[in-house]
């Protein structure tokens, strides 16, 4: 019998508004003993950065500029960057807050943890052990749902879905010239209305457990 021990899981999610990407994390993340991280992402790259939480919170919703203005306020010495400084050249454009971000997601990839949103599935594609889950479903059917999670009535529910699914899309297209909705960035998309969010989170630790290792060209 091999004693070899078997890794944490390391699961990135991906959710439009009203598919309940922050209801299953938090609780995937509970069934498998792992770290669900999706607000300590910003927070991390705010230290990485020396600049403020709310500012590193702002310059994940792509707007007029991205970048030039927290940019503009930092100065190389503080910009610290997972134990280096940013070359000085990156001060200059919004690659800045992407490096940090992506150094902040593989730094949790090398350990367990389930990661929403931020890109992961893009970002952390070639990490062979790490599994992609995308979560969707029809707009009324999310917008339905919203309403039940968020205990928020049916005008309210359709901005919020508006403003979400419009900044996720741009984050990712972005930085990453990538449509969200590729099935080839994911392992497993599911509907996450027309089935239980209990048994979305059954779906995927049961599809966590018994992943296939890729073969050396896979991985490759």
């Amino acid at each position: 019998m091999s004693s070899e021990r078997v890794p944490p899981a390391v699961i990135t999610i991906s959710a439009s508004y009203g598919a309940g990407g922050s209801e299953v994390g938090p609780l995937l993340a509970d069934r498998l003993g792992v770290p669900f991280v999706d607000r300590a992402i910003p927070a991390a790259v705010s230290d990485r950065l020396s600049v403020s939480l709310d500012e590193a919170l702002a310059r994940e919703e792509p707007q007029h500029g991205t970048l030039s203005r927290l940019i503009s306020h930092l100065a190389p010495s503080t910009l610290a960057v997972y134990g280096g400084h940013v070359a000085p050249e990156l001060i200059q454009n919004d690659e800045t807050f992407r490096v940090a971000t992506e150094r902040v997601l593989h730094d949790y990839a090398s350990g367990g943890a389930i990661i929403l949103g931020r890109g992961a599935a893009v970002v952390l594609r070639e990490v062979p052990h790490v599994m992609h889950v995308r979560l969707d479903g029809p707009r009324e059917r999310r917008i339905l749902q919203a309403m039940r999670l968020l205990h928020i009535d049916r005008p309210t529910a359709e901005d919020q879905m508006r403003n979400a699914d419009l900044s996720r899309e741009a984050y990712v297209r972005h930085w990453y010239h990538t449509d969200p909705h590729d099935p080839s960035l994911y392992h497993i998309t599911i509907d996450s209305t027309s089935i239980t969010l209990n048994a979305c989170i059954e779906v995927i630790a049961c599809a966590s457990a018994s992943r296939v290792a890729p073969t050396p060209e896979q991985a490759g």
